[in-house]
């Protein structure tokens, strides 16, 4: 069961600027001069420049509805602003097919190559004002976990079952965790779901800003903790920061962890083999294995 070269998995769409900014100038009017993409992402991002003359970045959500994303992750971003969390504004919105193109505000600084304590202080701090933060907003949808079916373009399970003996094991695992539970993260706490190092900015040390919150949603904030953890696996970080992580996440229930793992399993190996080498499942499996 070697699925790479057999089974052409669906790849996630990239973001083509050329195409999405004359769709932007075709709905509203608005020409945008596309700069050059940033760095990072697996989607991809492009910085763009307005008539005048600022810079915002222009992303793509393929698959999406733009008042799936009003109701979802623009409002969490709008709530977090409100308590002063560095996330940036969406400037324009709007649906371009079966997809969705965002202009959002470009906030200052670069993501740092790995995480140190201190960033991992900042991380963490910024993790515990996540806390509460929707209570009362029942209208935002919780993060689903995908332990029993597909997500929306990632989370897929066939991927795992026919890539090779191991990751079906992985996969069946995956299900087991997410037999008899609710399908959705509990709590009234704002989470990204793509908290990783990649995803903060920083100048000079100093945290100034967490970007691409379009999965957010309510739910338990310690979930990010653990997309933290899977995200220091993809490179090595400074003496003593995994540790310290894994000694967090140690800490955490077992009807917390055992879940919110079992989902990033799923998510970074179904995506690696979509998208990667085999040795890329490898090195995810390598990590799902620990506490599945």
């Amino acid at each position: 069961m070697n699925s790479s070269p057999q089974h052409p998995w669906e790849r996630a769409e990239r973001l083509d600027a050329g195409r999405m900014t004359d769709a932007v100038h075709a709905g509203t009017g608005v020409r945008l001069v596309v700069e050059g993409p940033c760095p990072g992402g697996e989607v991809g991002a492009a910085y763009v420049r307005w008539p005048d003359g600022h810079r915002s970045v222009l992303k793509w959500r393929p698959g999406t509805r733009l008042e799936a994303l009003r109701a979802g992750p623009l409002a969490v971003c709008e709530a977090l602003r409100d308590q002063g969390c560095p996330c940036p504004s969406t400037e324009l919105a709007l649906q371009v097919g079966g997809g969705v193109v965002l202009v959002q505000e470009l906030l200052p600084g670069t993501p740092p190559e790995s995480l140190d304590h201190h960033g991992l202080d900042q991380a963490l701090a910024l993790n515990e004002s996540q806390a509460g933060l929707l209570a009362g907003r029942a209208d935002i949808p919780s993060v689903h976990l995908y332990l029993l079916d597909d997500g929306p373009g990632y989370c897929l399970h066939e991927p795992l079952r026919l890539h090779s003996p191991r990751s079906a094991a992985l996969e069946r695992r995956v299900r087991s965790v997410g037999a008899g539970r609710p399908p959705r993260l509990a709590g009234d706490d704002a989470v990204h779901q793509d908290f990783h190092h990649g995803n903060l900015l920083a100048v000079d040390g100093t945290v100034t800003g967490v970007i691409d919150w379009d999965g957010a949603g309510r739910g338990d904030r310690r979930f990010d903790l653990v997309t933290l953890r899977f995200g220091l696996h993809a490179q090595e970080q400074a003496p003593g920061v995994v540790r310290r992580l894994d000694d967090i996440l140690d800490t955490l229930p077992d009807d917390v962890l055992r879940p919110c793992w079992a989902h990033m399993s799923l998510r970074m190996t179904d995506w690696a083999v979509r998208h990667f080498a085999p040795g890329d499942v490898e090195h995810w499996l390598d990590l799902a294995e620990r506490r599945l």
